[in-house]
């Protein structure tokens, strides 16, 4: 991202998503979060016209594994490379290390639609003879969006359907608003959790822009590593990333923490777009029941019906969250195989893996959702 001008680069990227700007994308590499040592190799792929003008550009990975994407490839790896190939490298176009919808093929905001939809084009083409110069096996964008997961498939790429669970806006006035529109069995479950929670005598505060200062990141990279230990798994960003992101972009975060006293004991971590919060990572280093719940989902809830956002995107994964009024939206992806017997029966794998996503959407929602039903009094 050092060789791109930021500003030509988020004439493209523009402000609704803050997860594929410059500032955040430079602060991963400049933090060496992404690099060649975490095996995220940057090769970002630009459009430039004949004066130098970027006309379009992607975030773009030469891979060597398959960790920090949340779209799971494992099965596909493992029976290519039982086959005799080799499934790495491969080419990533996403954000590392964040299962976040947006924009991945993006266009300066000067095209018209016409541009702007041939431009893509050039990138799809673009993307798929990279891989065959650098003789990777696969091409995979990942968390795009659905009108590029249309545009993609005419490309030659095939489509993967996924779920994660969001917040809608349906223009509540506060947080009683919206549990008004819950089952009274639903709505008392949530005041009782934050009950729970208001007696713990802890206080929770939101930090943004100016209020957050080097202490509280030196104590939310505690919550992270915390989190990370828990659960086995890997501790992708450094904790330089969050000095950065505080430096560039603090404007955009919106940090939900836990202090007991004067002592940070919880944390969660959301950024900010132009009609969207998004969560990204909690820590704890207090076992509180409910905490969890409150910091990352209802104050959430909270922040977005005070500043008139249209939804909160709470991450990956979590069934639990439908409980809590978030609901099932369906996740895209593209994906193209160099290898055509191989492409042959993902594909077939991936038509499958749609219609169960589909029938199990619909199923959380008619047997699970927490809202009134039409009928209810």
């Amino acid at each position: 991202m050092s060789d791109i001008s930021a500003d030509a680069w988020d004439a493209c990227a523009g402000t609704d998503n803050p997860f594929v700007c410059h500032a955040f994308l430079s602060a991963l590499e400049d933090s060496v979060s992404a690099s060649e040592e975490s095996g995220w190799i940057p090769r970002h792929l630009i459009v430039e016209a004949p004066d130098g003008r970027i006309e379009a550009c992607a975030p773009l990975y030469l891979k060597t594994h398959s960790y920090g994407e949340y779209i799971f490839d494992w099965g596909w790896a493992d029976a290519y490379e039982r086959a005799g190939g080799h499934y790495y490298p491969k080419m990533q176009c996403a954000v590392p290390f964040t299962p976040v919808p947006g924009p991945r093929l993006m266009v300066n905001a000067s095209a018209n639609p016409a541009q702007r939809l041939e431009l893509q084009k050039i990138l799809l083409s673009g993307l798929i003879r990279v891989a065959d110069q650098l003789k990777v096996s696969s091409v995979h964008i990942t968390f795009c969006e659905e009108n590029l997961w249309e545009t993609g498939k005419d490309a030659g790429f095939m489509q993967r359907l996924g779920q994660q669970f969001h917040w809608h806006n349906q223009g509540y006035k506060d947080f009683d608003d919206f549990l008004s529109a819950l089952a009274s069995r639903k709505r008392k479950s949530i005041r009782k959790e934050r009950q729970k929670v208001a007696e713990l005598g802890l206080d929770i505060r939101t930090l943004s822009g100016s209020d957050l200062k080097e202490r509280h990141w030196d104590a939310f990279f505690e919550f992270y590593l915390s989190t990370t230990d828990k659960k086995w798994g890997q501790s992708y960003l450094h904790r330089e990333f969050f000095s950065l992101l505080g430096e560039r972009m603090a404007d955009r975060v919106v940090m939900i923490m836990a202090f007991d006293g004067e002592q940070p004991v919880a944390g969660a971590l959301n950024l900010k777009g132009s009609n969207c919060l998004y969560g990204r990572n909690w820590g704890s280093l207090q076992s509180h029941k409910f905490l969890h719940f409150e910091c990352c989902y209802y104050q959430a809830i909270d922040y977005a019906i005070e500043h008139g956002l249209q939804r909160v995107e709470a991450g990956a994964q979590g069934p639990h969250k439908v409980q809590r009024g978030y609901l099932p939206s369906p996740i895209y992806s593209l994906h193209y195989l160099r290898d055509p017997g191989f492409e042959n029966a993902v594909e077939d794998f991936l038509t499958r893996e749609r219609r169960q996503v589909e029938r199990e959407m619909t199923e959380i929602v008619r047997e699970f959702s927490p809202y009134r039903q039409a009928e209810e009094t």
